[in-house]
This record gives C-alpha cells, structure tokens and sequence, in this order.
C-alpha cells in the first residue's frame, strides 16, 4: 500500500488480526518480514508485569516465538534492554559493536547465540513514547533472510521517518483494539458484570439490572478476578479496561 493509503486504512481497522495482517505486509515492503510488538501497561521497578498481560503480536516461528518468548530470553535480549530505557528507533548494529566491546552479558550472549541460530541477526526495534509509567512498548524488525545490516541501515536512511511513523500509529491503534490473552478469557455475563461495576452500581443494583440473584453477580464477579488473575473486583475492572475488553462495541 502507498504511504497515505496505509495510514488511512490503519486509521479504520476494526480488529488486531486485520491490523497485523496489514502491517506485516507492510513491513516486509521494506525488507522486514519477520516482526514481534509486545507491549504492557503493568510494569514495575523490577518486572515487567506478569507475561500473561502483555500483548503479543508476532509472525515469527513457531520454535523463534517458544524460545524467545515462553522461555524468558526475551527479558535479556539486548535491544529490549535498550528499548526500556529509550524511544525512538535504533539499528542492531548495537548488539554488534557490544559483541565486539565483550559488554554482553552471559544472559545477553545466550540471546544472541539463539537468535543467530535461527537466522534474527539484522534489523531495527523501534520504541514507542510511554503514556505513563507502567506501560511500554516496542517492535522488533528483523530482515528478510539474506540482507546485511549495512544494507538494511541504507534502507531506514532513505524511509526510517515513514517507518516510524507507520509503527507508532499502529502501535497506538492497538492501544485502541480489543485484546484477550490466553487464559484472560471473560464470558458475557462476567464482562457485563464488570461493566456495570464499572458504572458504579452495587451487587444488588446488578442483580435487578441483570435478572440475577446477588449471589450469581457475585459469582460472576469471582470468576471475572479469577480470569483475570486479580485481586479484587476493582483490579478486575482496570485490567479488562486496559486492555479495552469492557464497553466493546458487538462486531
């Protein structure tokens, strides 16, 4: 798609899956086919919040996504590090220049020797502004097999501002979408129930306005924190509005 087009139908995408369709196509326009956005909004001091939160998206292998991802590599990977700490884009020729300084770490070297294994060595990660503390994300760019990074370089020097500008209005589309982890799963009658605590009505207030008795609502509202892996029925709210799950308009 041209520039302007992409950005328009950026604009309009009603789903993640329409939407990472889309930008990994994009994407590979310009020699990056292999993509992975994470981010969260429940970030800490020292974590990153519980993986179960974050949004994945990703068109790696299989055996790329449980390396990396489900077995924790991703927490040293050198330009995550670089990305929590940073905006804006910048160019693997880091992890390079720190190879040959020997700055990596053990963990940071056991992350480069699986990515070069399976061929994610050349490419650019771009990290978005934060809208409060406890949230970041980023993007992973890895080149089509074959390219160099002296060659991918050349390709952001002549379109790295539109490439910016593509992954950070994608970045804040996905705030703006729906998404459900796995084992995040709400049912109807739990979501509604969240809504209308939401909304500020009591147990009781749900019970008439659903048809239900109080001890159902409540049920309903156990489930929901158990779902979501919360507390109380106030962290439940928060984390099914994060993640834009409550008020969702039927498709």
């Amino acid at each position: 798609m041209k520039f302007k087009d992409y950005l328009h139908f950026l604009s309009y995408a009603k789903s993640l899956e329409e939407l990472w369709s889309a930008h990994t196509e994009q994407m590979a326009n310009f020699g990056f086919d292999k993509l992975i956005y994470g981010c969260t909004r429940f970030r800490t001091a020292t974590s990153l919040g519980d993986p179960e939160d974050f949004v994945i998206l990703t068109n790696h292998s299989q055996d790329y996504v449980d390396g990396f991802l489900r077995n924790g590599l991703y927490f040293h990977a050198p330009m995550l590090k670089w990305a929590l700490h940073h905006e804006g884009a910048a160019s693997w020729r880091l992890i390079g220049q720190m190879m040959q300084n020997e700055t990596l770490s053990a963990e940071e070297r056991r992350v480069y020797e699986f990515n070069a294994r399976l061929g994610v060595t050349v490419g650019f990660t771009v990290s978005f502004t934060s809208v409060s503390e406890r949230s970041k994300g980023a993007i992973s760019l890895c080149a089509s097999s074959g390219q160099t990074q002296d060659e991918i370089d050349a390709i952001w020097d002549e379109h790295g501002q539109d490439l910016l500008l593509m992954n950070n209005i994608a970045h804040l589309k996905i705030l703006s979408l729906p998404y459900t982890a796995p084992n995040r799963v709400l049912t109807k009658r739990q979501r509604e129930a969240l809504e209308w605590v939401g909304d500020g009505k009591t147990t009781q207030d749900i019970a008439l306005l659903m048809g239900l008795t109080s001890a159902t609502v409540e049920k309903h509202l156990r489930l929901a924190r158990e779902a979501l892996s919360v507390e109380t029925t106030a962290q439940a709210v928060l984390k099914a509005s994060l993640h834009n799950q409550m008020f969702v308009m039927e498709a």
